[in-house]
Formats: C-alpha cells, structure tokens, sequence
C-alpha cells in the first residue's frame, strides 16, 4: 500500500498575492506585450484560477496599469537614481545615456511606445502613462538643476532641456522598434549630443559611464529580472 504525499498550499498575504501577480503580469509585458496581459494568462503562470486574480483586479486594465508602472518605475531609479552619492551630475548623465541607449533598454523602449498606443484607448493605462512621463521628467529635471547649481551645467530652462532629451530619447526608441540592425554611432549618441548642447558641455563629455563600464550592454536589474522569468 503506498502512501500519498500531500503538498500543503502556504497562504499567501493578500499584498503577497497581489504583488506577484503584478510581477507576473510584468513579465508578460516586457515579453509579449501589455496586450498579452489577461485574467487567464496571469492565473496560468501562478497556477491559480483566473477568478483569483479577478478578486484583487476586478478589471484587468487596473493589473496592466499596475505592471508598466511597476516595470518603468524601477527602470527610473535604476537610470536616474535618486541622490547618488559621490557621483558629480555629468557622471549621473552620463550613466543615464549608457543605459538608455544600451541595447539592453530596448525591451523598455518597446514597452512604453505599447502603453502610449494602448493608452489612448484605456483610460486607466492613459493616467499611469502620464504619471510615469511627469516622474521621469521631474527625476531627470532635477537632475539637470543639480547640474546647474554646481556649476557643471549651464541651461536657463532645465525643464525644457530635459524634455527635449526625452523627446530625443524617444525618438531613439521608435527607431530601436523597427529592428532594422541599423544603428549608426552617431543616431545612437544623438540624445547625449542633443544634452551637450542643451547643458553648454564639450562634444563627448557624456558619452562615456565613468563610473558603471559594465553595464551598457546590459538590461537595469529588474528588467533582467522580469525578462529572465520568462
């Protein structure tokens, strides 16, 4: 006669529960695309019912919401963090635009240019979009004005400076989605040379991370975490 070995199920906090079906849903993002994010795929990759997932995210537009905000909030303090100590503010930029335009960002440019599309039709998404915008300006933002007060900048708007790198920024992204294998140098380096220019700084001076080498290539360390899950 043998005997059945019973796994006993560990119940999970309510905030346990949602935060890993957010983390789910996030991974689904950055692989297939917000769109591929459902009450169904979600319970099938945590092996629970879809009624589950329903109960702490009664319309799914909230958990699509929630997974790009999660996903580009930590790419934010990963690019910009907040108040690195002991680094000068050309050094921050500079770390900036390595992993901005480091093919390891692509995942998230493609990513936000998905929850742009999508946002005009969902309202929800719309609202995280534009709050997610305004952070990622505000942080690069003070990030210039630091630049300023030091002395290493020189910008009489640095709100306006840093919307046009974003702008440029985007514009890269677009040109990442296409995946035509064309990416001269110098489209690559057109951000920092849009930010030379806007923050009165010699040609090159931020095209080097002086102090993060290793990690150009690289995806930040969350999205590489997501993206390995998959």
């Amino acid at each position: 006669m043998t005997s059945r070995v019973h796994r006993r199920r560990i119940r999970k906090s309510p905030a346990d529960r949602r935060a890993e079906m957010v983390d789910a849903a996030a991974s689904v993002a950055l692989a297939e695309g917000l769109e591929g994010i459902t009450l169904r795929r979600i319970g099938e990759r945590l092996d629970v019912r879809p009624g589950l997932v329903g109960h702490y995210f009664p319309v799914v537009d909230e958990l699509v919401a929630e997974a790009f905000g999660q996903v580009v909030g930590a790419e934010l303090d990963t690019l910009v963090p907040p108040g690195r100590a002991g680094d000068t503010p050309v050094e921050r930029l500079a770390r900036f635009f390595a992993l901005a335009t480091g093919e390891g960002h692509d995942a998230l440019s493609r990513l936000w240019i998905n929850a742009r599309h999508l946002s005009r039709y969902r309202p929800v998404l719309r609202d995280r979009v534009g709050c997610q915008e305004t952070q990622w300006r505000g942080r690069l933002e003070q990030l210039i004005r630091d630049g300023v007060g030091s002395g290493h900048f020189r910008t009489a708007d640095p709100c306006a400076s840093a919307v046009q790198i974003l702008v440029v920024l985007d514009g890269l992204a677009a040109h990442a989605n296409t995946e035509t294998g064309i990416s001269p140098g110098s489209v690559n380096r057109l951000a920092a040379a849009t930010a030379e220019r806007e923050l009165g700084l010699a040609d090159g001076t931020l095209s080097a991370d002086p102090t993060q080498p290793t990690q150009r290539a690289h995806p930040a360390p969350r999205t590489a975490a997501l993206l390995a899950t998959h």
